[in-house]
């Protein structure tokens, strides 16, 4: 595994072979651990600090080299970990984790074409397949194919052989490193959040579930011209493998993007957010997932033909309850009229919010109306920076670097430690969010959000 262009000929999921080598890891970093903490007995405690953060940084680096090596789900389950651990796991983790992303192999063609061969049998032969993945992940990878008889473009998101089965033993198996370690705390949110990956991981597997959702979004959004969803190709597609039509665009980062002008910036920017905000006043459910691939964008010609963004990815979707979707649009809501009074009063009914002392809220009221700063307006928050929205309630997301002054914020209120493990509900709605702001920091948009969620105010 030296070269990262090798393909992988095969995956290690017998399941042996793999709790052995992670097994093998966290003792290995347990003892590290140990060792560690044992000679800083006679340091002073600035030194004793920097020791442990050195440790914890090369415990979460080898752990995540040895995580690199296997495929499947335990690297998923390490890149969510990646993903909404800032709120809870110790920086040095999470930055390691980080990495995580980076290291898929994609699994050699013999291999996928067996498993293609195993899904969809003579069906196969209506398609001219391409060798080279478009792109690979660590439950799947995605191959350009043509239909034979019309030439169709499509792709295939095939799923690698024996990776469903494995997520239970994989969850239990990064549960108990992560224990191991003794990095995390082991409280019941901790465990909560824990049972609520394993359930994202087997409906990330599910493909039933995400042809339906695709079809669901795809419906809401049929008669707006600003967005593509991918078509589901049923013929093709099977309990491991999903077929959709190819859709054309340009990555979000790509340097085109911002050579484009501010105008047709700050549209695409309103079109992206607005789902977010329709999710969470319309639809009632999300996409959870705010990662860069998740987009294309399709450009126009600045005249008569719209940019659009293509939607790529409803694999990770959750569906709220009323209850929690109420308490959502209260915060919204009062960070509209910015008001602490009313953000404070949008802090009940939930039990996350019912266990902090009354005392804290006001502190805490101070993080929500922060980030939801973009919500309000130059007459009702007189803390809004300087040059951060226009006459026209535009808000520059780059200017404004909202959300390192969210993150100081709290770590300067008490929030921090009632927020030691957040409510996995918050976790999904505050990625989705802080996802939708890189993107118009990305591409330097200068969105009006009021407008958007006035109509559902």
């Amino acid at each position: 595994m030296s070269d990262h262009n090798d393909k992988l000929k095969q995956l290690k999921t017998s399941s042996m072979d793999r709790r052995l080598s992670i097994a093998k890891a966290s003792l290995l970093a347990g003892t590290r651990w140990a060792a560690s903490n044992a000679t800083t007995m006679f340091s002073s405690e600035e030194e004793k600090e920097k020791k442990r953060k050195k440790a914890m940084k090369e415990q979460a680096d080898y752990l995540v080299s040895e995580i690199g090596k296997l495929k499947g789900s335990i690297v998923k389950i390490g890149q969510m970990m990646a993903l909404y651990g800032e709120h809870f796991l110790p920086e040095e983790i999470t930055q390691a984790l980080n990495t995580l992303n980076n290291q898929t192999v994609a699994l050699a063609w013999p291999a996928i074409k067996q498993q293609l061969h195993s899904q969809l049998g003579s069906k196969l032969d209506d398609l001219t397949i391409d060798h080279e993945p478009l792109g690979t992940a660590s439950l799947a990878q995605v191959h350009r194919a043509t239909r034979k008889s019309d030439g169709l473009e499509m792709v295939l998101k095939i799923q690698y052989p024996g990776v469903a089965e494995a997520i239970d033993s994989d969850m239990s198996l990064f549960k108990n490193m992560l224990k191991l370690t003794r990095m995390v705390p082991q409280t019941r949110e901790f465990d909560q959040w824990f049972d609520e990956v394993r359930e994202m991981m087997h409906r990330e597997v599910n493909y039933k579930i995400e042809a339906a959702t695709t079809r669901r979004f795809a419906a809401r959004l049929k008669e707006d011209p600003r967005y593509i969803v991918p078509q589901i190709i049923d013929g093709y597609c099977t309990d491991q493998v999903l077929c959709m039509t190819f859709e054309r665009g340009v990555p979000i980062n790509s340097p085109v993007m911002l050579s484009l002008p501010q105008e047709r910036r700050n549209k695409l920017g309103e079109a992206s957010l607005e789902i977010a905000v329709r999710e969470i006043f319309e639809w009632g459910e999300m996409q959870t997932d705010p990662n860069f691939g998740n987009y294309l964008v399709r450009l126009g010609n600045g005249n008569d033909i719209l940019d659009k963004i293509v939607l790529l990815d409803f694999g990770a979707i959750r569906q709220f309850d009323e209850h929690l979707l109420g308490v959502a649009r209260k915060l919204i809501h009062a960070g509209f009229n910015h008001s602490s009074e009313e953000m404070v009063q949008a802090m009940t009914g939930y039990e996350f919010f019912d266990s902090i002392p009354q005392s804290i809220k006001p502190d805490m009221a101070k993080v929500f109306l922060l980030a939801t700063e973009a919500f309000s307006s130059p007459s009702n928050n007189p803390d809004l920076p300087a040059g951060v929205m226009d006459e026209h309630f535009a808000y520059d997301w780059k200017t404004s670097q909202l959300h390192s002054r969210v993150m100081q914020q709290a770590s300067k209120s008490m929030a921090s430690r009632y927020f030691s493990v957040p409510p996995k509900e918050f976790m999904f709605i505050s990625r989705k969010f802080i996802g939708a702001y890189t993107f118009m920091t990305v591409i330097e948009a200068k969105t009006n959000v009021r407008a958007m969620v006035k109509k559902f105010i």
